[in-house]
């Protein structure tokens, strides 16, 4: 059996033609897909966000935040000690470029993180990039249905 090999000139418009394509693409969408800068040196602050804010701890003191894809944010969050509060954030968790996390006088570097739990009065503050639209929420898992829920809206 013997191999086929296309000819040199074959495979050198197959690969100008790619090359080509891709650049048409960019042309044409010269703004999408790419940011300005390096994003996780300036993050924007977001309004800091209390858990507890209440006598009884399941008020928030935000209950809504306004973000965009592509824009670097960190986030302060707090906990009051009133209640333990395990913090989840499923879908939104998923959706962020997580640059660190720091707490308690630690920075830690991660790829992702499901829950943030305060047993105690405390802070974790997370540096982060939205990554994809959408409406989620943040919430203390077993309060939820008593207050203890952020809506996150990114753009």
């Amino acid at each position: 059996m013997s191999k086929r090999t296309a000819p040199a000139a074959f495979r050198f418009a197959a690969l100008a033609a790619v090359v080509f394509s891709a650049a048409g693409i960019v042309a044409l969408c010269p703004n999408k897909g790419h940011a300005e800068g390096y994003l996780a040196t300036q993050p924007e602050e977001l309004e800091e966000l209390v858990l507890g804010t209440d006598q009884i701890g399941y008020n928030v003191s935000v209950k809504e935040y306004n973000l965009e894809t592509g824009k670097a944010y960190s986030l302060l969050i707090k906990s009051s000690g009133v209640k333990e509060y395990a913090i989840v954030a499923p879908d939104f968790f998923d959706y962020i470029w997580l640059r660190k996390v720091e707490a308690g006088g630690l920075e830690i570097k991660a790829n992702s993180i499901y829950e943030i739990e305060f047993e105690d009065e405390g802070e974790a503050e997370l540096f982060f990039v939205p990554i994809r639209p959408g409406t989620y929420e943040l919430y203390a898992k077993g309060l939820k249905e008593k207050g203890t829920v952020v809506t996150i809206n990114v753009k």
